[in-house]
């Protein structure tokens, strides 16, 4: 089995953590109280814990059900449930707004680095680009001495043309590539970074990704959290009410409106996925590696 690191974060630490040394999947979430790691994890024996956020969410969803008017039949657990699926679809078309930036060093001949859920799940870049005077190869071998030559022979220490210039420019990418010298990464079951080809040296990789922050959230993104919550509620509740066509009462009856909850649902539904993509969401993520 290869090694795997936990990696140590730099000073500048992790612009969605605390700003600290220490390991990187330790780190303690400060901005904010979005904990993607935790969505749709929640159990029905679990007692159910709302942070701020999720309190805001959680109210406005009550209110525009009818509460406290009207009685709500939706347990904690259901309502967290909307929750959680609002919050996984915004942030995973999160825009480029919640950009976010962490660095860590690698271990030598080590390339699986251990991430947390909230850095690895929405990556979007890695910047994992070797120096170019930094020669991997051990002195005196053949690429050790190609990497020498090809410099000394396109005059890269000495005086030349611009023409010689922007032809140089030419040969260093495709030495780059032969050599090997821009590192390239992956996403290994969705909690590793795989770094090839391994770092031969403690060298600093910056990870790019994007992760919500409901401190700095967007209102109209925002509200658009809460109404997906609301038409998600909407759906369970109509299921649940559907059960029954009426409710006993002393006047003959009350009668339930599952049904129409249930037309509802799945018209604002529809309608927030396309206002999703075609007012919030940016260019998807790209292709890793």
């Amino acid at each position: 089995m290869p090694s795997i690191s936990k990696p140590t974060l730099k000073s500048y630490g992790d612009s969605f953590s605390k700003y600290s040394y220490g390991n990187i999947v330790d780190q303690t979430l400060t901005r904010g109280d979005i904990k993607t790691d935790q969505l749709l994890k929640s159990n029905l024996t679990d007692e159910v814990e709302f942070t701020l956020f999720e309190k805001e969410v959680r109210d406005f969803t009550l209110a525009n059900l009818g509460a406290p008017t009207i009685r709500v039949e939706l347990t904690d657990f259901q309502i967290k449930t909307a929750i959680d699926r609002s919050v996984s679809k915004l942030n995973y078309h999160a825009p480029l707004w919640t950009k976010q930036f962490a660095v860590f060093s690698t271990e030598p001949n080590v390339n699986l680095y251990e991430l947390p859920s909230w850095m690895i799940d929405n990556i979007t870049y890695v910047g994992y680009k070797k120096n170019l005077m930094n020669s991997n190869y051990p002195p005196e071998s053949f690429q050790s001495d190609m990497f020498m030559n090809f410099f000394r022979d396109n005059f890269a220490f000495g005086d030349f043309s611009i023409g010689e210039f922007y032809l140089l420019q030419s040969w260093l990418e495709i030495f780059k590539r032969v050599i090997g010298a821009d590192g390239s990464w992956d996403i290994i079951n969705g909690q590793y970074l795989q770094l090839y080809p391994p770092p031969t040296y403690v060298e600093e990789v910056i990870i790019e990704y994007r992760a919500l922050d409901s401190n700095t959230i967007h209102p109209a993104y925002r509200s658009w959290a809460q109404r997906y919550a609301l038409a998600i509620a909407k759906g369970i509740l109509g299921r649940v009410r559907s059960k029954y066509k009426t409710m006993p009462s002393p006047g003959g009856g009350a009668i339930l409106d599952g049904e129409a909850l249930l037309l509802e649902s799945k018209e604002e539904v529809k309608e927030l996925e396309i206002e999703l993509v075609d007012e919030i969401e940016e260019n998807p993520l790209p292709e890793w590696g």
